[in-house]
């Protein structure tokens, strides 16, 4: 992917679901001892109290639950436990707005996400750096940049992906000078 991709990447993800741009990648979970491989499933006894109480309703069918689904049942209560309470708020915002999604919407979310993890990590790392900057843009910039990509054309959007690869490469020139060092940026 190039880098004027991985911006217009960027503003589609803040478009649509800020929350994938945002979550840093996930570390690997902390190996706990005699914890299952991760091919495997999660026992219920390896998981800590406040996990326990937290996926109660799964307890008596928690053997029955494909290993996949008992380690990402695992990994959410793990990154539940670590949120803020207003954290915790805007997560259940989130997940409210998820599904009050048409399941169509959902799927090209879904999509989405499936493409940015493809990414090589500096290509993500690419695509969250830009999406911080889009976000730090004033509201007025960045509504006025997500309605003119809602409106354009598919010529005119490869019109805005060149222009912003343009831009990203001229960036690039600028601050890779000829002794790698970073170029003043001009005012």
């Amino acid at each position: 992917m190039t880098k004027g991709s991985a911006i217009i990447l960027a503003v589609l993800l803040a478009t649509a679901a800020p929350v994938f741009a945002q979550t840093p990648p996930q570390s690997a979970p902390v190996a706990q001892p005699n914890a299952p491989a991760a091919s495997s499933g999660v026992p219920w006894n390896n998981l800590s109290g406040e996990q326990q109480k937290l996926l109660g309703k799964f307890s008596g069918n928690w053997s029955s639950l494909p290993p996949e689904r008992q380690q990402a049942l695992a990994r959410g209560s793990e990154r539940w436990l670590s949120m803020s309470p207003d954290q915790r708020g805007q997560a259940q915002q989130r997940f409210q707005r998820w599904h009050a999604l048409p399941p169509e919407q959902r799927q090209q979310l879904r999509d989405r996400w499936e493409k940015f993890r493809s990414l090589p990590p500096n290509e993500q790392a690419a695509v969250r750096q830009n999406f911080r900057r889009f976000q730090n843009l004033p509201p007025e910039r960045r509504q006025l940049l997500r309605e003119r990509w809602r409106n354009a054309t598919p010529a005119e959007r490869q019109q805005m992906v060149q222009r912003a690869r343009q831009r990203q490469n001229q960036r690039m020139q600028m601050r890779g000078g000829p002794r790698g060092g970073p170029a003043p940026r001009p005012r």
